[in-house]
């Protein structure tokens, strides 16, 4: 009988006895649907590229599949969801030790009291932006960007569905374009 008729824990089987094309048999079966929710998790194409590839590296050298607890798909969407969720807290522990880096800067570091004075301005006019958006925006906007939340733990703590949080958000940054549209021209 072929490999590629077999079950998936018969496929797995072989997988597990050294057979590769069985991890081919298996990504083909379930490749997108792992690429999808990886996608949709992580928001970035080349992220979930390397997350389906990493769920199945993981799955071809140390997956522990058993058939008797769910199916294959339950399987790699909660093995998917592991690795992202891992790749989220480890893009926040590197966000946060890039700012206690640049807080730790002394002032000397910086090239002039032009760039300074700059950066002040710059900071200001931003803040001024902020606090002309409607409350729900600028809520979620600082919570993402200033405390670092992914959108669905902004929806957990705000107790909204996470379609709004992503409303709000994308509303809160295209007003905030508009109000340092002056701004944006001049950096660009």
């Amino acid at each position: 009988m072929m490999l590629s008729n077999q079950t998936d824990a018969e496929v797995f089987q072989a997988l597990r006895s050294g057979n590769l094309l069985a991890l081919g048999i298996l990504y083909e079966r379930y490749g997108e649907v792992v690429y999808r929710t990886s996608l949709r998790m992580l928001g970035n194409q080349q992220e979930a590229e390397d997350l389906t590839q990493e769920v199945f590296l993981t799955l071809r050298s140390r997956g522990t599949y058993d058939s008797k607890r769910g199916s294959m798909l339950v399987f790699l969407l909660t093995l998917t969801r592991s690795k992202a969720i891992d790749r989220h807290r480890q893009m926040q522990a590197q966000w946060q030790r890039l700012q206690r880096w640049t807080r730790s800067l002394p002032p000397e570091s910086w090239s002039t009291l032009m760039d300074k004075a700059s950066l002040e301005e710059m900071s200001s006019r931003v803040c001024e932006a902020l606090s002309e958006l409607p409350t729900n925006h600028r809520q979620v906007l600082e919570m993402a960007y200033y405390d670092g939340l992914s959108q669905s733990e902004i929806a957990q703590d705000l107790n909204m569905p996470i379609g709004t949080v992503k409303t709000y958000k994308r509303k809160g940054l295209l007003k905030l374009r508009q109000l340092l549209q002056d701004l944006v021209e001049q950096r660009w």
